[in-house]
């Protein structure tokens, strides 16, 4: 038992080096993981050689920083190549690129977030950074409104429990009643704005996506530099995303009764 229980902490401890290395942009020197994960260095470096050694992180000799290794690349691609709604809705969103020349999003939500399963980049050299699989807040982004909007009342208080609302920027709602009424309006006009409320100058417009027993199970957006856009093009964004929502959603066996 004692054997059992000390593999399932070996195990816990080396997922959380892994997520660590997965969420540092520039990667981790052993040094720093262990501080960030609270173990001695020789522990740390131990089950880091483990990881290495399978692929799922690799080392950079020359700045002695570990980072995510091709083999999270290689699970996480058959992962999301496996996802059926990725499938379903790929080819929607690269129509609204073509027709909107704007970085195009799928996410699903995860927990008290969202997270990307899609994208579809851009052409402009200036566009939202993003990365699929990263995770983002559902209170002040396109995706993450919509999700909320139309999701049952738990999963906007599991999010003030457990995420709040942090401000971003001077744009972001951070009053429970000011975005329960938010999300009122855009249940009533059927897609959701983010006025550069996560990033500063970047707007985006979403939508809702609803499968055959008309549950939303996603939602996508149109996400734009505020240097691009002018009142024209943004009616026009919006106009597409309830196109489109009303389009996948279809796709997907949703039938408005």
């Amino acid at each position: 038992m004692r054997e059992k229980e000390g593999q399932v902490k070996s195990l816990d401890r080396a997922l959380s080096i892994l997520e660590e290395i997965v969420d540092s942009e520039k990667g981790l020197t052993i040094t720093e993981l262990s501080k960030k994960v609270g173990l001695p260095k020789s522990t740390t470096h131990r089950l880091v050689s483990s990881l290495t050694s399978r692929g799922y992180i690799k080392y950079g000799l020359h700045d002695h920083r570990y980072r995510p290794g091709l083999k999270l690349f290689e699970i996480g691609s058959k992962v999301l190549n496996g996802l059926e709604l990725r499938k379903e809705v790929h080819p929607f969103l690269e129509e609204l690129r073509e027709k909107t020349g704007e970085t195009i999003h799928l996410a699903v939500l995860d927990e008290a977030e969202v997270i990307y399963i899609d994208k579809v980049e851009s052409p402009h050299t200036i566009r939202m950074y993003s990365k699929i699989g990263r995770k983002a807040p559902l209170h002040c982004t396109g995706l993450g409104k919509a999700i909320l909007a139309f999701s049952p009342p738990e999963v906007f208080e599991k999010m003030l429990e457990e995420k709040g609302l942090r401000r971003y920027t001077e744009n972001t709602i951070t009053d429970p009643k000011e975005l329960k009424e938010h999300l009122k309006k855009i249940r009533d006009i059927g897609y959701s704005i983010d006025d550069s409320e996560h990033e500063k100058d970047i707007k985006c417009v979403g939508g809702p996506i609803f499968d055959y027993t008309g549950e939303l199970v996603a939602a996508f957006s149109i996400s734009v530099p505020t240097m691009r856009l002018n009142e024209e093009k943004f009616e026009e964004f919006k106009r597409l995303v309830l196109e489109y929502s009303k389009k996948i959603s279809k796709a997907l066996g949703y039938v408005k009764g």
